[in-house]
């Protein structure tokens, strides 16, 4: 069974830095570096955003709030999807989620919450 766990998520200030990790387990880290994984976002009482994509050969695609800003990368050999968070501000409030689909199947993680506030 795969599962994706992340952790990393806080309270932190506007202005802050924060790495997110995606743990992935179920699969081999062969079959891990094949696919694709994101990160996305979901605000309070707000629909859930991809924040960032990045693919088999590294290759990284970035939603509108995330240029400049975020920095998604991935660990093949440990399995991790990270999320690196630079200058953070309110408006990066949410839950941050993460997933992969190998195949058909899209798993998800259950998410960890990133609060800026001052």
């Amino acid at each position: 069974q795969v599962q994706l766990v992340e952790s990393g998520g806080g309270l932190v200030r506007p202005g802050d830095s924060l790495r997110l990790s995606c743990s992935v387990s179920g699969i081999t880290s062969s079959v891990f570096s094949l696919y694709d994984a994101a990160w996305w976002r979901q605000a309070p009482g707000k629909q859930r955003l991809l924040v960032a994509t990045i693919g088999r050969g590294f290759i990284t695609n970035y939603g509108d709030s995330a240029w400049g800003h975020f920095t998604i990368s991935r660990d093949n050999d440990r399995k991790i999807v990270y999320l690196q968070m630079d200058n953070v501000k309110p408006e990066d409030t949410a839950v941050y989620y993460c997933n992969v689909q190998i195949g058909r199947q899209i798993y998800w993680g259950q998410g960890t919450q990133v609060t800026v506030q001052v």
